[in-house]
């Protein structure tokens, strides 16, 4: 049976002390067909002697040099230099379960076309896994085993940056590394949403998260929140909103005034909705705030929820299944 060709991009930077434990990993993939193409984003500890020492040894590891930099430009030349059916990401800093490669690949044999295969994954540390991430890893698990991620792309990024497989043609059509917007993972996912492609379940656990206090994630002002939200919002005009709607805004805490704030920058009009007494019949940016009752009165309403207390959450849901309104259609939680 012929195995299509995956190609691995890996950018890495000053990985040193994990590195080997990352490409030990794809070496011992049980599928044989790939190839890894990792680029130094300017290292300047060992990354680069670890990774040519792979090279030395097995063809199937390219070592190239980012001629810019930044994560976005590495997976640029990293993809320009790729030959495989398949796409594939890892973060050099981790490492994969022995059947990542092969439960992919079969996934997007067996399915076709306009599919993404996914994996769950699992964070661990030398310090423990802080709450957030534990919680992070749990909700977004739970969507994997469904292929269900797209119904949340609001909340967080759904589908894990190093820990999803895609049909060339499918990437391509996607705009592959072309934008130059962070996170570039989260804009990924979106652009894999925005296509249409099929996220497929997957019960698995095929890769193994690091965390650690310098990780980039952790580091950089390119994850910072308001990155986060500045993503969210311009994919919900581009993809969500349409003539007709009337756009909601519910919760007046510091996310919902981020959003209301870039908002009234845009000059785009919209409806203001809290549930707080203090906070009902003030001014901000201009705008008045309202009870959230006044959505009842409200037609062809889209509202972005910046709540995120979990019981509140259920019971802005059960408002919404009052007045006959769908989850990703009608509303939608922006954390």
């Amino acid at each position: 049976m012929h195995e299509p060709l995956v190609s691995i991009l890996i950018p890495f930077k000053n990985v040193a002390e994990y590195f080997e434990e990352c490409l030990e990993s794809i070496q011992k993939q049980t599928y044989t067909n790939w190839e890894v193409i990792a680029v130094n984003d300017n290292s300047n500890d060992l990354s680069v002697t670890i990774a040519k020492s792979f090279a030395a040894k097995d063809a199937r590891f390219k070592i190239l040099d980012n001629d810019e930099a930044g994560i976005i430009t590495a997976l640029r030349k990293a993809y320009l230099h790729s030959k495989g059916d398949y796409i594939s990401r890892m973060d050099a800093d981790d490492y994969m379960d022995k059947d990542r490669i092969k439960v992919m690949a079969e996934s997007l044999a067996t399915h076709g076309k306009e599919t993404l295969a996914i994996g769950k994954v699992k964070y661990f540390s030398k310090k423990g896994v802080n709450n957030g991430y534990d919680r992070y890893e749990k909700w977004l698990n739970k969507l994997t085993a469904t292929g269900d991620n797209f119904k949340e792309i609001y909340k967080e990024c759904v589908i894990p940056s190093p820990c999803w497989m895609v049909h060339r043609s499918d990437f391509d059509a996607c705009g592959a590394f072309k934008p130059n917007r962070y996170p570039e993972d989260y804009d990924l996912a979106f652009r894999f949403y925005e296509k249409g492609l099929k996220c497929l379940p997957c019960t698995t656990t095929l890769h193994y998260w690091r965390d650690y206090d310098i990780r980039t994630s952790r580091t950089s002002e390119h994850y910072a929140q308001n990155y986060f939200l500045d993503i969210k919002l311009h994919y919900f005009l581009k993809l969500e909103l349409k003539a007709n709607n009337n756009l909601v805004v519910w919760g007046a805490g510091k996310k919902g005034k981020t959003i209301a704030n870039l908002l009234v920058k845009k000059n785009i009009p919209f409806h203001w909705v809290c549930d707080n007494e203090k906070k009902i019949g003030k001014d901000i940016y201009g705008v008045r705030l309202v009870n959230f009752s006044a959505l009842r009165k409200i037609s062809h309403s889209k509202t972005i929820i910046t709540v995120a207390n979990e019981e509140d959450q259920l019971n802005i849901t059960s408002f919404f299944n009052e007045l006959n309104k769908k989850t990703a259609v009608d509303y939608f939680f922006f954390c």
